[in-house]
């Protein structure tokens, strides 16, 4: 399988502060892959590094063999990468459907058909049912699956997720990696950052390692699992 998307030794700043250095991971075709690390490792800034959030001040951002690191996030976005960011940012005052249907946007999809609004509600049936409710008045897990579902719209070819579990009911962190897995078997590529070490040995194909802007390991998740020493070292388990 082919790399969709490579970092190669990708350094970035926040003004004077030094967060990335020489950050190296890829992501193959159809895989799913973890960024995992405490608060303040440099996930956040890893992923805002490939969708253009965050200056990469050295190395590449290789995306379906394009360079990235020096474009726009709107450029990006035509693309073909999909981010859904932390915090669940949605439109409070838009329905669910209003929600889906802005973020609408045709295109090439790798999962064999383009996304429409039923699909969405197929893929998260409680959507469905909250259709003509406002985004404000969701849960944290009915906004998180309103987040995924709306960047889905777009047809990504590649789905960037930042920490998509972080303060959802564990009902819902369940659903969500079933979905996450049903989105791989129909050909979506996914990397994603996380903190929930167990969710992401559920649903990751290998995961990567970071600690203060850098990658401490990298493995598939068996690997992970049976490495006592990262895991306390660097994951406080």
């Amino acid at each position: 399988m082919s790399d969709v998307l490579s970092l190669n030794g990708v350094s970035a700043h926040y003004g004077s502060s030094h967060v990335l250095f020489d950050v190296s991971l890829r992501v193959k075709q159809g895989e799913i892959v973890c960024l995992l690390g405490r608060n303040g490792a440099g996930k956040t800034t890893t992923i805002k590094s490939v969708m253009g959030l965050v200056g990469v001040s050295s190395g590449t951002v290789t995306f379906a063999g394009e360079q990235l690191q020096r474009m726009q996030t709107d450029q990006i976005a035509r693309r073909g990468v999909g981010y859904v960011a932390d915090g669940r940012i949605i439109f409070p005052d838009l329905t669910v459907q209003e929600n889906l249907e802005v973020g609408a946007k045709k295109g090439p999809s790798p999962v064999g058909f383009e996304w429409t609004v039923e699909r969405i509600y197929d893929l998260f049936p409680p959507l469905r049912k909250l259709a003509k409710n406002l985004g404000a008045y969701l849960s944290g897990g009915e906004q998180q699956m309103l987040a995924v579902g709306r960047t889905l719209m777009g047809n990504p070819s590649l789905l960037l997720l930042d920490e998509p579990v972080e303060g959802v009911a564990p009902i819902i962190v369940k659903d969500l990696g079933q979905q996450l897995k049903k989105l791989k078997d129909l050909g979506l590529t996914i990397l994603f950052s996380e903190q929930n070490v167990p969710f992401a040995t559920a649903i990751a194909d290998r995961g990567y390692v970071i600690e203060k802007g850098q990658i401490r390991f990298e493995g598939t998740m068996d690997e992970l699992s049976s490495n006592e020493e990262v895991k306390r070292k660097y994951l406080m388990l």
